[in-house]
């Protein structure tokens, strides 16, 4: 086991936390949102997605929201962009690092965003090539990765090969999903083992939803490999619209814990990281998540 000594948090729960809520939330929110997340020690906070209003109202403000937010220095704010329009309207508001998404399951690809796996690189090849004229960042998500839930179990070679692919393209951190939080410690590490065949450790992240409870599991599988960034949202706030049965992702606050109990350090400070899990969870109309100590182990 080669634990790492510092991991990189990406908190996703602005964009990837909000998008599957009914309940349109007020853009002045969902701003004290992101700059109460700004003050926690977090690194890279994905504020939002320039996709489509008639395929995810909640993120219907995007351009509004990005611009609005207090950029803290040292913090990147990424945006979800489906397609070269949704990147346009994200040059339009000075977006400095962009994600782009796919799937190797052909089914979710369709249901997620109308296009074959293919159709998808394609455009995200096109994405990308502008992005770069732009100087913009550019990360990867790959979804459905140990399962879908309209293909079932995902094999870790197609997995591998079409990370490789956005690694060629240019992708600087490629994320590995578990959309409907189907997968276990040791298949985990077998998809690791595969992915890592064609892309260096360096370059992957993971992102688990918690279905079934294994996501603090499936990242300690993942730590124990030198995985050394995670995606979380707080308050374990998420889901996917397009993936029936998805759970919330992983909660940062636990992720934080679980870290700092194993020595490993993040830079965030769970007291705030807390309030600011509170404030959205009220303003969700939940109750915020309840904590007995908020001391770090």
């Amino acid at each position: 086991m080669t634990f790492p000594k510092k991991v990189k948090i990406v908190e996703v729960g602005p964009r990837d936390g909000l998008q599957n809520e009914k309940k349109i939330i007020p853009t002045r929110i969902k701003m004290e949102f992101i700059n109460r997340l700004s003050q926690t020690g977090l690194s890279v906070i994905e504020a939002t997605s320039f996709v489509s209003p008639q395929w995810i109202p909640q993120l219907a403000d995007h351009s509004r929201l990005f611009a609005g937010i207090k950029k803290k220095k040292g913090v990147s704010y990424p945006v979800l962009v489906p397609n070269l329009s949704g990147l346009k309207q994200a040059l339009d508001v000075k977006v400095k690092e962009i994600a782009v998404f796919t799937s190797p399951s052909e089914t979710f690809c369709r249901h997620n965003i109308n296009c074959s796996v293919k159709e998808s690189i394609d455009t995200i090849a096109n994405v990308i090539q502008l992005a770069k004229q732009h100087k913009v960042r550019v990360r990867g998500y790959l979804s459905c990765v140990l399962g879908c839930p309209y293909e079932g179990k995902m094999a870790p070679r197609k997995v591998a090969a079409l990370a490789e692919q956005l690694f060629k393209l240019g992708c600087y951190e490629i994320s590995l999903g578990d959309t409907i939080g189907v997968g276990t410690p040791l298949q985990v590490q077998r998809l690791l083992e595969t992915v890592l065949k064609k892309v260096p450790l360096k370059y992957l992240a993971v992102h688990f939803h918690d279905t079934y409870g294994q996501a603090l599991a499936n990242i300690y599988a993942a730590l124990a490999l030198g995985i050394q960034t995670v995606d979380s949202s707080v308050a374990g706030l998420g889901g996917c619209p397009y993936a029936p049965g998805a759970a919330g992702n992983v909660a940062t606050e636990e992720l934080v814990y679980l870290l700092a109990g194993m020595g490993i350090k993040t830079g965030v400070n769970l007291k705030k990281l807390l309030a600011a899990g509170r404030f959205i969870s009220r303003a969700l109309g939940r109750v915020p998540p309840s904590k007995v100590s908020l001391a770090m182990p």
